[in-house]
């Protein structure tokens, strides 16, 4: 039987995630006016502008249904309405953004986190689709932002929990043995340290990562290891999520760079 992770210490709200889908959709619109959206993404190549801002309407509105249908299993695409712009206008895209995040943020306010409905997870319920749309637009929204070289801030809070749901994913995907890259992370104890330098210290946003045998264990610790990700928190995001390089400057990599480099290979499941 394999150890369970440890649950997040940083998790926010279910209203505080409803409230940053829109707010980050509305700074991903932002991104988004007056772009060239056939510019391609530098950090999603195979997306243009476009269709970044697509694929997160598309999960807007697919979480969206899941939860308003109480969803027993995945719902297939073309069971979701509206899930894409009526033209290609910019105008029209800027609005549908707007009134997927809209429409997402009231079904899930209205179910409350404990409505049970089909994940593909370890939590079958709104909380976990309230949790991930967040991230899932704040990353997003950091691809935009690069694309047209926008300036780029999340609040502490979220960005640690993005942190922190990253985590989750990576040990879920060893405990299902979805992906081999992720059973590599079975790595007999070796540890990873990321440290934000620019926070207050309630807000712990320090994690010790241990890549055990059974899968990947954390928590949030000022504690030294094999090797440490150093730099302002919003830095230690993207370069965790694989959004900026490690050698941009942002960042300090400390200790055995080649165990990170072996994490951030495996740990990408896009």
């Amino acid at each position: 039987m394999t150890t369970p992770a440890p649950q997040p210490t940083g998790h926010l709200s279910h209203d505080r995630f409803c409230d940053e889908i829109i707010a980050q959709t509305g700074a991903l619109r932002e991104h988004l006016a007056g772009a060239d959206l056939s510019a391609t993404v530098p950090t999603c190549p195979d997306w243009s502008l476009r269709e970044l801002a697509e694929h997160v309407g598309r999960a807007h509105r697919w979480a969206e249904a899941m939860v308003r249908t109480r969803a027993v299993e995945a719902l297939p695409e073309d069971a979701v309405p509206d899930r894409a712009p009526a033209d290609d206008a910019p105008a029209t895209l800027d609005a549908w953004l707007g009134d997927g995040a809209r429409r997402l943020a009231e079904t899930l306010r209205a179910a409350g986190p404990d409505t049970g409905c089909w994940s593909w997870a370890w939590q079958q319920d709104a909380g976990f689709w309230a949790r991930r749309m967040t991230h899932e637009t704040v990353i997003h929204r950091a691809d935009a932002a690069l694309t047209v070289q926008a300036d780029y801030a999340v609040a502490p809070e979220v960005a640690a929990d993005a942190i922190d749901e990253w985590l989750r994913i990576v040990r879920f995907v060893q405990d299902v043995n979805a992906l081999p890259a992720a059973q590599e992370l079975k790595a007999g104890g070796r540890t990873l340290h990321l440290h934000a330098t620019d926070t207050a210290p309630e807000l712990a946003a320090e994690w010790l990562v241990e890549l055990c045998d059974e899968g990947i264990v954390w928590h949030r610790d000022h504690a030294k290891a094999d090797v440490a990700l150093r730099g302002p928190l919003t830095a230690v995001l993207l370069a965790f999520y694989r959004r900026e390089p490690l050698d941009a400057g942002r960042v300090e990599v400390l200790g055995d760079r080649p165990l990170l480099d072996f994490w951030m290979e495996r740990a990408s499941f896009e």
